[in-house]
């Protein structure tokens, strides 16, 4: 299973993952479907390939979704479907690490789905949150929105909600993210969670009348728990 490695040492010592984001129909992994995906591959900090494609969801794209994502059903007529772009994306991914902003409980969750879907294969890939390495920086703030992240960076903002733009702006996010985490004790480091695998929060150790065990911190909404 794919692990959320939180300001992972590797991605912060080597500078070497994949940076996407998808656009969809909504925000429902069940029912929504996937109408853009946009990645940028980093060495070194630095990118050296993109990737995009336009993908066409076989229904309407609600009114809602496009006044976010400015994408229309005439955009994305003659477009191919997911099931011819998200092997083109997997290729383009390889076995790196990949890297978004809130994919913990959005974006891997779309492409998890489409690849058993569709494919009867899991996508084994760790990954970082973006989302969380922030929490991690900057735990007295009350939002950590991507464009709240980049305006507090310098970094442009224009074009958001556009899966390349978006891309763009997070791999500029996530170098500045880095180097907070490398300036950070060791202590207050987490490279690791266990993460709940029905709402994707992280779980932490409870005490029960049995004994100790694993229990989600979205407790009562998510009532998961796990052995030690």
């Amino acid at each position: 299973i794919a692990q959320c490695l939180v300001g992972s040492e590797m991605c912060i010592r080597d500078r070497d993952y994949v940076l996407f984001d998808l656009e969809t129909t909504g925000t429902s992994c069940i029912y929504d479907e996937v109408i853009e995906i946009s990645a940028v591959k980093v060495r070194s900090g630095k990118v050296v390939e993109e990737f995009s494609q336009l993908v066409n969801p076989k229904r309407p794209i609600p009114y809602a979704a496009s006044m976010v994502n400015h994408i229309s059903d005439e955009m994305v007529a003659n477009e191919p479907d997911f099931g011819q772009v998200l092997p083109e994306f997997l290729t383009f991914a390889g076995d790196d690490i990949l890297v978004g902003h809130n994919i913990q409980t959005f974006d891997m969750k779309f492409l998890y789905r489409d690849c058993e879907r569709l494919f009867q294969q899991k996508l084994t890939n760790d990954y970082v949150d973006t989302l969380r390495v922030a929490k991690l920086c900057f735990p007295e703030w009350r939002h950590r929105r991507l464009s709240d992240l980049a305006e507090h960076y310098g970094i442009s903002t224009r074009g958001a909600h556009r899966a390349m733009t978006d891309c763009k702006m997070n791999q500029q996010v996530f170098e500045y993210l880095a180097k907070e985490l490398e300036k950070m004790p060791a202590a207050k480091k987490q490279s690791k969670e266990k993460i709940c695998p029905e709402c994707g929060l992280p779980m932490k150790k409870r005490n029960g009348r049995f004994g100790e065990f694993w229990g989600c911190t979205g407790y009562p909404d998510c009532r998961h728990t796990e052995n030690t």
